[in-house]
């Protein structure tokens, strides 16, 4: 039995402290999974918290079909996607300068941090069809099933998705590259 295993015999045998060792195990990563998703970090702690509860009610219907991990993902996909129906919102992304084939050589002065609040300028219907194509690797089948549309509006949202945010990445260069000319200006 590998210790993956263990702990998941633990936790199912309702063993708090296993349970608190999974958590801590994989609550940092799915918590990047949240806050792509909220529009705050409260909120991405809630989307967390409900997904966890996910996680631990579901974890007998885990049946070792792929990895752990991406079962605890998906968890965490679709809460967060439920809390955002809920609060009738939507989503943002983390690292988007690779995931949106942006093709733009110049953008190493943004970090994901500005990246995360260059996405967030977008309309939520935007941000979200950015998150699950780009970043979690959803097929627009899938979205299509996800947010109740068709496959096509999926498809044309994230084109206009990708085209506002190019836009947004171009203004971003820019204005870093002004900023760059006055401090070198400054320094003569």
């Amino acid at each position: 039995m590998t210790e993956e295993e263990r702990l998941l015999y633990q936790c199912l045998q309702g063993e708090q402290t296993a349970q608190r060792r999974l958590y801590d195990l994989y609550s940092k990563k799915m918590m990047g999974v949240c806050y792509r998703y909220a529009r705050s970090l409260a909120e991405a702690e809630d989307m967390l918290q409900d997904a966890f509860v996910k996680v631990f009610d579901q974890l007998s219907e885990f049946r070792n079909e792929g990895s752990f991990e991406g079962w605890i993902r998906r968890i965490v996909v679709n809460t967060a996607i439920d809390h955002r129906k809920k609060e009738n919102r939507k989503a943002t992304t983390v690292d988007l300068e690779e995931a949106i084939e942006v093709s733009i050589d110049h953008l190493s002065f943004l970090e994901n941090k500005d990246l995360i609040l260059l996405l967030r300028q977008l309309p939520e219907e935007s941000q979200l069809i950015i998150n699950l194509y780009a970043i979690e690797g959803y097929t627009h089948q899938e979205i299509s099933r996800m947010l109740g549309i068709k496959e096509s509006s999926s498809r044309s949202r994230l084109t206009r998705a990708r085209a506002s945010f190019r836009e947004l990445m171009e203004k971003a260069s820019k204005k870093n590259e002004k900023s760059c000319l006055k401090k070198t200006s400054s320094i003569y």
